[in-house]
């Protein structure tokens, strides 16, 4: 079958049931679909690459690896988020004529003292946007966290990420 989103689940599925599937990469596929782009021409371009000697094929994913994949790609999305309201928070300021030393660590350590002492220049709506804003990134912070503990308790469960963390001791 063509790697796909759900090839591991299949090839896992299809492999209970006694059949020897192989995941083939898209990329060795795209060159034998004849025509528009359709269920049929994709399976005849799959028999098609499937059976050229030299081709090397997806290694199925253990459920671990895919939750693994899975915690990294939330944890991503939740820093990029966490940085998206650190800069929002920066830009707030900025407009108010407040400038921040870079870095979350400056922000953090002077925000609060900035909102009580320049109360004159900030007004209250935005000074209530900030401290939610705020809020959230600390929602994030533990989120990210709580995700990272996870992606730890799993790569211990990995024997080539034990091999890594290993090696780089």
């Amino acid at each position: 079958m063509e790697a796909c989103l759900s090839a591991h689940f299949v090839s896992r599925t299809l492999r209970a049931l006694g059949h020897d599937p192989r995941i083939v990469p898209a990329i060795y596929v795209k060159p034998f679909v004849k025509g528009q782009k359709n269920d049929y021409n994709d399976a005849e371009a799959i028999a098609e690459a499937a059976l050229r000697p030299n081709l090397r094929f997806v290694q199925e994913k253990s459920q671990d690896q895919l939750d693994l994949q899975a915690c990294h790609r939330v944890r991503s999305r939740l820093v990029s988020r966490r940085t998206a309201t650190i800069n929002q928070i920066g830009a707030f300021l900025i407009e108010q004529g407040i400038a921040v030393r870079a870095g979350p660590r400056a922000l953090r350590k002077s925000l609060f003292a900035i909102l009580d002492n320049r109360k004159e220049e900030i007004s209250p709506r935005t000074a209530k946007l900030i401290r939610g804003l705020y809020d959230d990134w600390c929602c994030l912070d533990e989120r990210i966290e709580t995700v990272t503990g996870e992606i730890e308790i799993l790569s211990r469960s990995e024997a080539k990420c034990r091999q890594l963390i290993l090696s780089s001791d």
